[in-house]
């Protein structure tokens, strides 16, 4: 069957709700009755047209957004059979932009006149920017790394999303006049304040790419990594023949797990400790890195690393729930201490913010993020931020949206300093 007779097939089981579970099942709120309503009538071009209303990030986020837990969860169908297969749908549209060369359009001049710098160029940045540079804003990006994509370049394995797609998407964006500042770090070679005298508003996209620790004894020992940082750097070590043990049940831990698989080690074990249901990855993800040959272990918690200098053990305990359902703990069963001889033992237990990006001068909560309004603007006015480094949801599509609401936020804030100085 050819692609598109696959796509057409998938649209047509769309029954078109009046209530659209799916469109607020998806963080970024497209509009997916409706340009699948497109897709049944032939029409890709009015499809794009309406997916572009909400993202420019199509061709990434149908394959790489947890569809399960967003709008394919919310869809109708899948309460008796298979869900529509939206993300599909919208990968198939946003390929179909990129090949046919269909650029993304400007939709006003509101921003004319503006400069904006933006700080980080991951899906937060890119999508910020989109959005400014659509209303004519003089938009400029500055990235510490050398290239753009930020965890769509080195967060997500290419086996699971192609680097030239990411590329080709970045092009796209750019397309809109956007200029570039590569290698260019807040805190290194990069200031906050020298920002705030060149541009009349900044959206910080930086991220949380630093990996949270276990809190455990041996921990410093040699051997142990950041799950985070391996994506990032790629800058691992020999595993071949080794016996690695990935502590977190998140996506990034499959990432971690399935990009060491491919490593040659003897052994990768992940250990959760929940159960296989309550873990936090996606279920096809789950299940790919059990089809690789990754082993879990399931109400299992690390409680301590052994060795001498280098990693030698992991010793853990088991859990179990404890109470009623309304008030049940999880607890570790006693006497149910046992250790596993391990080589390396990688941390996927979260992220956070890097050292250097606690020390801005602006508000952070509780959790040590940057504190936001709902418009994206921090403590600081005519600075705003979105993404990772903010209280947002750590997907490529709450980033998305968080860099499309922000670039709202900024332009209603230049509209109102104009006309401030106006008065």
């Amino acid at each position: 069957m050819k692609k598109e007779k696959r796509i057409e097939k998938l649209s047509n089981r769309c029954l078109g709700c009046s209530k659209q579970p799916c469109h607020f099942g998806c963080p970024l709120e497209n509009e997916i009755r409706d340009f699948i309503k497109c897709m049944k009538e032939s029409k890709e071009e009015d499809a794009c047209d309406l997916l572009e209303k909400t993202t420019v990030l199509p061709a990434l986020c149908g394959r790489i957004c947890p569809h399960e837990k967003q709008c394919q969860g919310s869809c109708i169908r899948g309460k008796r059979t298979r869900p529509v297969q939206i993300g599909a749908i919208e990968a198939y549209l946003g390929d179909y932009a990129l090949e046919k060369g269909k650029p993304l359009k400007k939709v006003g001049a509101r921003g004319k006149g503006y400069k904006v710098a933006v700080v980080g160029g991951g899906p937060a940045g890119l999508t910020c920017a989109a959005f400014l540079a659509k209303e004519e804003v003089d938009v400029t990006i500055y990235e510490k790394h050398a290239y753009l994509g930020g965890l769509l370049q080195h967060g997500i394995p290419s086996f699971r999303l192609n680097k030239t797609l990411v590329k080709k998407t970045i092009h796209n964006i750019l397309s809109l006049g956007i200029h570039v500042k590569l290698n260019q770090e807040l805190g290194e070679n990069l200031t906050l304040k020298t920002l705030e005298k060149e541009y009349d508003a900044i959206f910080l996209a930086v991220g949380a790419n630093r990996s949270k620790t276990l809190g455990i004894e041996g921990e410093e020992l040699e051997g142990v990594y950041g799950g985070n940082e391996l994506l990032e750097q790629e800058n691992h070590p020999n595993y071949q023949g080794k016996v690695v043990a990935i502590i977190g049940g998140g996506d990034v831990a499959m990432d971690v797990a399935r990009t060491i698989q491919r490593k040659n080690p003897k052994k990768v074990i992940v250990f959760y400790r929940r159960s296989e249901e309550e873990m936090p990855a996606e279920k096809k993800e789950i299940r790919r890195a059990i089809k690789e040959g990754i082993r879990f272990r399931f109400h299992a918690n690390p409680v301590r690393i052994l060795g001498k200098r280098r990693v030698e053990k992991l010793v853990y305990v088991k859990t179990k729930y404890k109470g009623k359902k309304q008030e049940k703990k999880l607890v570790s069963i006693k006497g149910s201490e046992k250790d596993l001889k391990v080589d390396y033992v990688i941390r996927c237990l979260g992220s956070r913010l890097d050292a250097s990006m606690q020390n801005l001068p602006l508000k952070y909560t509780d959790t040590s993020v940057i504190y936001t309004k709902e418009t994206g603007q921090t403590s600081k006015r005519k600075i705003f931020a979105g993404g990772d480094c903010t209280n947002n949801i750590h997907t490529v599509a709450w980033a998305s949206k968080s860099g499309r609401e922000a670039a709202k936020g900024i332009l209603a804030y230049l509209e109102k300093t104009k006309e401030k100085i106006k008065n």
